[in-house]
């Protein structure tokens, strides 16, 4: 984690410090069963492609999972995300395992951000966020928007 970010020495406009996420069929597979979302879209693939899909999908929740840890990292352990919201827009497919523990080249996808609005609502210092999973070809697939509440010097 970077250092702990102040709502003091945020601007709108700035960008959220950017993070790369791979999803690999093995990560699907350990994702389906901690979430208990065990839909064979995720990593069966003849059933993937029964559904009509190109294959085995990334699940939307951990999608969602990575914005999360996009906000909390990026806002520091004094920071509190208060909102998180998102779209499951696009079909992301995961990188196939070269050997046990290690992927094949392919697909990453960075976690990126921008701060739209900056103030002060009942004595707490926020930021709305413009949030989003991007692909590697540069398709925005998962947008979202998140409110954080920060520290301030002042206080």
């Amino acid at each position: 984690m970077a250092k702990q970010l102040y709502w003091d020495d945020v601007d709108e406009g700035m960008e959220v410090t950017t993070l790369s996420k791979v999803a690999t069929t093995q990560m699907l597979v350990q994702w389906a069963v901690a979430s208990g979302d065990l839909n064979p879209l995720h990593y069966e693939d003849a059933h993937a492609k029964s559904q009509g899909q190109p294959g085995v999908i990334v699940h939307g929740q951990l999608k969602r999972a990575w914005l999360v840890n996009l906000m909390t990292d990026w806002i520091g352990d004094k920071g509190f995300l208060k909102k998180l919201a998102c779209q499951f827009r696009g079909t992301d497919l995961p990188r196939g395992m070269a050997l046990i523990g290690i992927p094949k080249d392919g697909e990453t996808w960075w976690c990126k951000g921008k701060v739209t609005r900056k103030y002060v609502e009942d004595d707490e210092h926020l930021v709305d966020c413009e949030i989003w999973v991007e692909n590697g070809s540069g398709v925005k697939t998962t947008p979202g928007s998140a409110t954080a509440k920060l520290p301030s010097r002042a206080s």
